[in-house]
């Protein structure tokens, strides 16, 4: 099957950080990769922002050096490659100072759409916003994309969104969160509201029980003392799973439209019930073989910060009522894999007594690392020799049956094309933060105020056995994690 690409409107992308890791490692390969498909239009331009004083020639030559790192296609096609290095600029600007502002101005065309993409530290993200409104360079259809993390707490959230309202509009502020930006993640929807067959059985009638899980087999090695700041409650549950949350119990929007769609998130979120600290379990994951401690890697030996979360969440709305949700994500854990497992009730009378408890229907979403989704069902098993039954799995594994092409498609490429085209959709609105801010505080606030120790757990093992425990008490578990994921 092969994709149409629509082109987007000329633009002038100005990357705030450009010489980061992240502006080299996915946004600006993510650029190269829609201009090789030919969604940039030839009159786009990409203007690297950042403090350090560099000529656009050796900014040029940076930008290459990652490309042929981190953009596989760009060492097969020289001539490719030479065009979209001829869209590049650069400007050295001071983000907190008045130094660069006029100079990036000359760079920027009235007849073009502005986009302003703050790769930088989340403290910057106010003043960005302020010098880029006082030098006359946000225009009314002007965009400003932020990467997380949108607050540290319900408080500074409130302030960031605060300073950014106070040079743009609210539709004009792009919040970006990589997952929505998955093709499995885009897909839910589609099967859920595309499909007669799905939206009459996604209610607590017949699922039993829905896990989410994003598990990380790497560590904080190397950024341990800014994750210890955060936490997984922080930088994980609070954006990453609470999106996956809202996709999958969120109501059908009125249209697919920015509007509608974030509306019903909000109401997930504003309908989740307090959590007792007797349905949250927190790991910290510690030393084997060779392998460092969340400990040493945090730099701190007596440190409580979290590596590893699970939780039993309940939705007080009618269509979830009596239908938990079970979130679990944690850090050097035994692969690296992200889903989720919608897991239906058994049929209302079972025939076959052996299969009663067994809850032999469920959906897998996979996110990472293979998109795709599974049904998994039970059938007789072939051959003679009495009834019996198997379970057996409907794979659809997104590579395969659609094509190669959405292997290579990375989540920050189709994103930012929806920063360009002004649709809001897969971005989080500033209610929709602050919401989650509020239900999130509490829990947090109840750690720190009791002083709670994590559970310790092995790397590479699925986390503490608390978590387990969590399941088990409910006569369920947890799905395995795909050891060759």
């Amino acid at each position: 099957m092969v994709s149409r690409v629509i082109p987007v409107a000329p633009f002038d992308l100005v990357i705030f950080g450009a010489t980061g890791d992240l502006a080299r490692s996915k946004i600006i390969p993510g650029l190269f990769h829609r201009f090789v498909v030919g969604q940039m239009p030839p009159e786009a331009r990409i203007i690297g922002a950042a403090r350090t004083d560099m000529a656009r020639q050796a900014f040029t030559v940076m930008v290459r050096d990652s490309l042929l790192e981190f953009a596989p296609q760009a060492t097969m096609d020289k001539n490719q490659l030479d065009a979209f290095l001829k869209t590049l600029n650069y400007v050295c600007v001071d983000a907190s100072g008045d130094t660069g502002w006029d100079a990036l101005a000359e760079h920027l065309r009235a007849d073009a759409i502005r986009a302003f993409y703050l790769s930088v530290s989340p403290v910057l993200f106010g003043t960005i916003a302020a010098h880029l409104s006082a030098h006359g360079l946000a225009t009314p259809d002007s965009r400003i994309v932020v990467e997380k993390p949108f607050g540290h707490d319900l408080a500074s959230a409130r302030a960031l969104n605060a300073a950014l309202r106070g040079s743009f509009e609210e539709r004009q502020i792009y919040r970006i969160d990589h997952y929505l930006g998955k093709e499995t993640v885009q897909n839910l929807m589609a099967l859920r509201f595309a499909n007669a067959l799905w939206e009459p059985l996604w209610n607590s009638t017949h699922i039993d029980h829905v896990q989410i899980t994003v598990s990380e087999s790497l560590g904080v090695e190397g950024r341990g003392e800014y994750y210890d700041r955060s936490g997984t409650m922080r930088d994980m549950v609070q954006n990453h799973l609470m999106q996956l949350l809202c996709l999958t119990a969120m109501e059908p929007p009125s249209r697919f439209a920015p509007g509608a769609v974030r509306d019903e998130k909000v109401k997930v979120i504003e309908a989740l019930e307090p959590v007792a600290q007797a349905d949250i379990v927190r790991g910290q994951y510690r030393a084997r073989d060779s392998e460092g401690s969340y400990r040493e890697h945090a730099g701190d030996p007596q440190t409580l910060t979290e590596s590893f979360v699970a939780m039993k969440i309940n939705i007080g709305n009618w269509r979830w009522a009596g239908t938990p949700f079970y979130l679990r994500t944690g850090k050097k854990l035994r692969a690296r894999a992200s889903e989720i497992a919608v897991v239906f009730r058994d049929p209302p009378h079972m025939i076959f007594p052996k299969m009663e408890g067994r809850r032999g229907n469920a959906m897998i979403i996979r996110l990472q690392p293979d998109e795709g989704i599974t049904l998994r069902n039970t059938i007789k098993e072939p051959g003679p020799g009495g009834f019996r039954l198997a379970e057996v799995s409907l794979d659809m594994t997104f590579a395969d049956v659609l094509g190669a092409h959405t292997e290579t498609q990375d989540a920050y490429e189709r994103l930012i094309m929806d920063v360009i085209r002004g649709d809001q959709t897969l971005f989080m609105r500033g209610d929709e933060v602050e919401a989650a801010w509020n239900w999130v505080d509490p829990i947090i606030m109840g750690w720190d105020e009791a002083r709670l120790v994590p559970s310790l757990y092995d790397a590479g093992s699925s986390g503490p056995e608390d978590a387990l425990m969590l399941l088990h008490r409910d006569g369920r578990r947890w799905r395995e994690i795909e050891t060759n994921a």
